[in-house]
C-alpha cells in the first residue's frame, strides 16, 4: 500500500515547509514539494492535509501495559492496557515496564503483552526487571536479558529514595548500570536504566555519585518522574547541566496536585529558561500505574489510573498554554526519545524511517488522522482500529 499525504505541513520535529509526504508499507519513502499521482493504480491511498500539520507518532518510554499498582492490596491492581488508549493518545511506539510488584508481574508476561500490541499495530520495546535490585530476569542475568531478548532494551524501573525501593547499596546500584551497558554495547541497543525518583530525602544522590566517581557515561540513565516536586525537580535541572537525560512525568489526578508537583508542561518552559539544553528532556506518561485519589484532607479516598492520553495533553499544553516553539516541544516526545534509546528508526519524518505519523488539526493541534508503520489507526478523530477482545 503506498499513501500519499498532500498539502501538509511537515515538522521532523524541525520545520520543513508544506511538502507531500510518501509512504510505502511501513515506512517513509519521501519528502517532495511537488509529485506527479498515477491515476491508473488503485492501490494508492491519497489524504488532503490541507490545514494540518504533520509529526512523528509519540514514543512513550515508561507505561504499565500489563497493569501496576497493588499497593493498596490486590483488588488495587489496575487492568492491562487495550490497544484503542495508544490510538487515542497519538502513542505509536510504546517502552512497557514492570513498576512495585515484580512478583505477581514478571517478565514472560510483560514480552507476551509486547508481542500482543504489535500483533495489533503499534511498535513495542521494554525493560528488564522491576522496583528491586536484584534484578528478576527471565535468563541469567541483565546483560542476558538486553542481549538475547529482542524486546528488552534496557532495565528498569529501578527504584531510588523511594520507601517501596529495595533499598540497594550504591555498588548494587552500580553494578546493574554496568551490567545494563555492557550488554546493549554487545547487542547494539541502548541498556538504558530508567530510574524510579521518589520524594525521599536522598534524591538523585546515587545518580551524582555515578557521574562524578565511575566511568560510566552519565547517558546510560534515564530519571524519571523528575517533577514529583520542586526540590527534586531543581536537582534534575543541575543533573541536566552535567550531561544527564532528564524525564517529566505527564500524568496527574486533576482534582489533586500535589503542592509541590511541577506540571511536565510548566517544567519544560522552567527548564529551557534555566539553559537545561532542549535535547536533554523527555516526556513520558507513566500510563496506566496506580493514581490514589485524595479529598481535601489528603486522605486517600479511591484510586485512578495514569493517563497515557496525558503524553499528548502535556504535548500541547506546552505549545498553546507555554508558548514553547512546537519543534521544541514536539522533540520531547519524538527525536529526543529516540536517540536516548536508540531506536533508529523512531522519532522522525525522513526518508527510510518507520511510517508512524500524527495528522494534527493546525489550530488547536487536536489528532485527526494516524498511521502506525504505515497503516491508518485514526481517520477524521475516530479510531479506526481496537484491541482483540475490546467490545466484548
Amino acid at each position: 500500500m503506498i499513501t500519499i499525504i498532500k498539502n501538509t505541513e511537515i515538522y521532523s520535529p524541525e520545520y520543513l515547509g508544506k511538502k507531500t509526504l510518501v509512504l510505502a508499507n511501513d515506512k517513509i519513502e519521501g519528502i517532495y514539494d511537488e509529485i506527479d499521482i498515477p491515476d491508473k493504480f488503485l492501490d494508492i491511498n491519497v489524504v488532503d492535509g490541507t490545514n494540518t500539520i504533520a509529526i512523528p507518532g509519540f514514543i512513550d518510554s515508561h507505561v504499565h501495559i500489563m497493569g501496576a499498582g497493588g499497593e493498596g492490596g490486590f483488588r488495587t491492581r489496575t487492568p492491562e492496557i487495550p490497544l484503542s488508549e495508544f490510538v487515542k493518545a497519538g502513542t505509536t511506539t510504546v517502552v512497557g515496564c514492570i513498576g512495585t510488584d515484580g512478583i505477581c508481574r514478571g517478565m514472560r508476561g510483560l514480552i507476551a503483552k509486547c508481542y500482543a500490541l504489535e500483533e495489533e499495530g503499534i511498535t513495542t520495546y521494554c525493560y528488564t526487571g522491576s522496583y528491586e535490585i536484584p534484578v528478576r530476569t527471565l535468563t541469567d542475568s541483565v546483560k542476558g536479558d538486553i542481549m538475547l531478548l529482542h524486546k528488552v532494551i534496557g532495565v528498569g524501573e529501578i527504584a531510588l529514595s523511594d520507601n517501596r525501593s529495595s533499598q540497594p547499596t550504591y555498588e548494587e546500584f552500580l553494578n546493574v548500570v554496568a551490567e545494563a551497558r555492557v550488554g546493549g554495547l554487545l547487542s547494539g541497543k541502548a541498556g538504558i536504566v530508567n530510574v524510579h525518583l521518589g520524594d525521599g530525602a536522598r534524591m538523585m544522590e546515587y545518580l551524582f555519585r555515578l557521574v562524578e566517581s565511575s566511568e560510566i557515561p552519565v547517558t546510560q540513565l534515564l530519571p524519571t518522574h523528575v517533577n514529583r516536586n520542586e526540590r527534586l525537580f531543581l536537582k534534575a535541572i543541575e543533573y541536566a547541566s552535567k550531561g544527564g537525560y532528564v524525564d517529566l512525568t505527564t500524568a496527574s489526578d486533576p482534582n489533586f496536585l500535589e503542592d509541590t508537583e511541577v506540571k511536565a508542561s510548566s517544567g519544560l518552559k522552567r527548564m529551557l529558561e534555566s539553559g537545561v539544553p532542549e535535547d536533554r528532556i523527555t516526556f513520558s506518561s507513566d500510563g496506566n500505574g496506580s493514581m490514589p485519589r485524595f479529598n481535601e484532607k489528603r486522605e486517600m479516598i479511591g484510586l485512578g489510573i495514569c493517563s497515557l492520553s496525558s503524553l499528548y495533553r502535556e504535548f500541547k499544553d506546552s505549545v498553546l498554554k507555554e508558548g514553547i516553539q512546537l519543534d521544541k516541544a514536539l522533540k520531547v516526545v519524538t527525536s529526543n526519545v529516540a536517540r536516548v534509546l536508540k531506536l533508529s528508526y523512531k522519532g522522525r519524518i525522513e526518508s527510510g524511517k518507520d511510517a508512524d505519523i500524527l495528522l494534527l488539526d493546525k489550530e488547536n493541534l487536536n489528532i485527526i488522522t494516524m498511521f502506525a508503520k504505515g497503516k491508518k489507526l485514526k481517520e477524521n478523530g475516530k479510531i479506526l482500529v481496537k484491541g482483540t477482545f475490546e467490545g466484548f
